[in-house]
């Protein structure tokens, strides 16, 4: 399996059935996945702030840095290759307060209700979540199967795709 590496405010979407879609290190980042079950078709956004308003130049030039451009355009790079919003199968992970000296600016918190909202609003339907706590997570989309590896520290787990998809909105 080749393994495509998203950095911190990047994304990659793939349609390689060999793919496994890779980012290290989620601290109070967050990470969205998304997978078509039929055509094999996935997705993985690495998103560090909420709010493009915070620096519109750096939007411009760095959407995926944002919650707010980032989002659409993972969805819209994934339905461009074919996938189907409603087959779409969404996971949310990160979000984590790992700075205990920052804890006052709750970076993780604000990133996960910038996801909510956006998800909310365009009727996105959310069918795994793991946010918040104290540690950094690693996680993993395979595109063979739509598993979804997610490390915290030296645990593992591995979610399962329905296979049906859930309805991601129109």
């Amino acid at each position: 399996m080749a393994s495509i590496i998203v950095g911190i405010g990047d994304c990659a979407v793939s349609n390689d059935p060999d793919a496994v879609l890779v980012t290290y290190a989620l601290g109070s980042c967050i990470a969205v996945t998304v997978f078509d079950p039929v055509l094999k078709i996935g997705g993985l956004l690495h998103y560090m702030l909420p709010d493009s308003s915070l620096d519109q130049e750096k939007a411009r030039k760095r959407p995926f840095v944002f919650a707010d451009t980032g989002i659409p355009l993972l969805f819209q790079q994934v339905c461009q290759m074919g996938a189907s919003r409603s087959r779409l199968e969404v996971a949310v992970l990160g979000g984590a307060q790992v700075m205990e000296n920052y804890g006052s600016f709750h970076i993780g918190r604000k990133n996960h209700l910038a996801v909510r909202e956006i998800f909310a609003r365009e009727g996105i339907a959310v069918r795994w979540e793991d946010v918040g706590g104290t540690q950094s997570r690693t996680v993993r989309l395979e595109l063979a199967s739509g598993k979804i590896g997610l490390r915290r520290g030296v645990t593992e787990e591995v979610l399962e795709p329905s296979g049906r998809g859930r309805g991601a909105g129109v």
